[in-house]
């Protein structure tokens, strides 16, 4: 029976090593399921025959397969370890993007998508827990990475979806992005073929001092004690999880991660038909949502290091909010009088998903900690979200214009901003009283 591995530099960085790679790869697929197909929308509709309603449906399925799934994550990593619950994802991500390539009509086309939106929504609530497992003292940096590699997939599926479809046909372009989902499962089998599930695996040592609010341990000495592979290390999450639903920490970061999630799957679904309404090519419209993410994607690098230096985060919360604010109302009056300009602030606004994710681990000592948080934030969170591709739709079907679509998002940067106020507040998770409220 394989041993736990120690601290030994050749063992930690054998094990590193790897698990720094799966939890990139894993990022770099959470999104691409979603992001390859908003461009193409109008050339899958044409050959499905729907139209805008059923294009918001499409939209919102990201959010609902990520609440659902997302929410039942927990469970499923206490009882098959994280490992193999992030190479469950990266697998089900793969097979559904090939089933929604050969789909012969809307069905399986939409069948396809929830198989490979299920694996991206257990991916990205098992994603902060890994982490704060594997890298503790890192957790700064190592947000930075994932978040990274999640928005650089984000752009490149969103920039190349138009063009492969145009060279190779738009099922081809939606079915390249299997070929990333099982690159990412490679690292985690490797893992887990090193030290498949020991019988004491979750005996391992589990460092549980965690940087306080405001501060990154980034020059820790690294000499905590490793994770065996396939360890579960949430045997304490059912009662962590009781405590995030009686917390304004965890309500709050569900608002926050939720509203977000909202505006952003509204223009994931919409910024193209924005841009095309207005007389620009649908490849401009994939370019401009790849602009859109490309910002987000510079939250990514900034905003992590930011949020670890900063007792309160609420002003990047605030930043975001008014530049998203700007960003919406030239959408609505003006798209092609300087869309880079909106695209950008919109991009901007956006960057209150990495501070979220951030968050999940700064507010929290312990793996099981972030876990619970993550599942409570992601599943209520995109819960949430689901509404904003829907309503717009709805709202733009049944007005004839921008105009309550955009005041509908506009509403929900104001909702973010009250989540923000208290998920930002220096506190932890663990240290909340079980049933206060605050």
């Amino acid at each position: 029976m394989p041993a736990s591995p120690t601290p030994a530099g050749g063992m930690r960085v054998r094990a590193w090593l790897p698990a720094l790679a799966g939890i990139t790869l894993a990022a770099f697929n959470l999104r691409t399921a979603v992001t390859s197909i908003t461009p193409l929308l109008d050339v899958v509709g044409r050959e499905f025959g729907f139209g805008a309603t059923v294009a918001g449906v499409i939209g919102m399925l990201p959010a609902a397969a990520f609440a659902g799934f997302g929410a039942a994550t927990p469970a499923i990593a206490r009882r098959v370890g994280l490992e193999r619950t992030v190479l469950l994802a990266m697998a089900l991500a793969a097979a559904g993007l090939v089933l929604r390539s050969t789909a012969t009509g809307l069905g399986v086309l939409v069948a396809g998508s929830l198989v490979a939106l299920a694996g991206m929504g257990i991916g990205n609530v098992v994603l902060p827990p890994l982490v704060k497992r594997w890298f503790p003292h890192r957790v700064g940096t190592l947000s930075v990475v994932y978040i990274t590699a999640l928005q650089g997939g984000t752009i490149m599926a969103a920039l190349l979806a138009v063009p492969m479809a145009d060279a190779f046909g738009w099922r081809l372009s939606m079915a390249a992005w299997t070929l990333a989902a099982v690159l990412a499962m490679l690292p985690w089998l490797v893992l887990l073929r090193r030290g498949l599930a020991a019988a004491d695996a979750r005996k391992t040592a589990i460092p549980t001092r965690a940087a306080g609010p405001g501060r990154d341990d980034a020059d820790s000495d690294g000499d905590e004690t490793m994770p065996a592979a396939g360890a579960t290390d949430l045997d304490s999450t059912p009662v962590t999880r009781s405590r995030v639903w009686h917390t304004g920490l965890g309500w709050g970061m569900a608002l926050m991660f939720g509203m977000t999630s909202l505006a952003t799957y509204a223009m994931f679904t919409w910024m193209p038909r924005i841009f095309t309404d207005a007389g620009a090519s649908p490849a401009f419209g994939g370019a401009m949502v790849a602009l859109y993410t490309g910002f987000s994607l510079l939250g990514g690098l900034v905003i992590p290091g930011l949020a670890v230096r900063m007792r309160n985060s609420f002003p990047i919360a605030l930043v975001c909010a008014l530049a998203q604010f700007a960003g919406f109302y030239g959408l609505w009056q003006a798209p092609m009088a300087a869309p880079w300009l909106w695209a950008t602030l919109v991009g901007i606004g956006g960057c209150t998903f990495p501070l979220g994710l951030t968050l999940i681990n700064l507010r929290t000592r312990t793996p099981e900690g972030s876990a619970a948080l993550s599942g409570f934030t992601q599943g209520l969170g995109y819960t949430l979200a689901c509404l904003g591709p829907l309503l717009f739709g709805i709202l733009k079907d049944a007005t004839g214009g921008m105009g309550w679509p955009f005041a509908m998002l506009a509403m929900s940067v104001v909702v973010m901003l009250a989540g923000a106020w208290a998920a930002c507040r220096p506190r932890f998770l663990e240290d909340i009283p079980a049933r206060a409220v605050r």
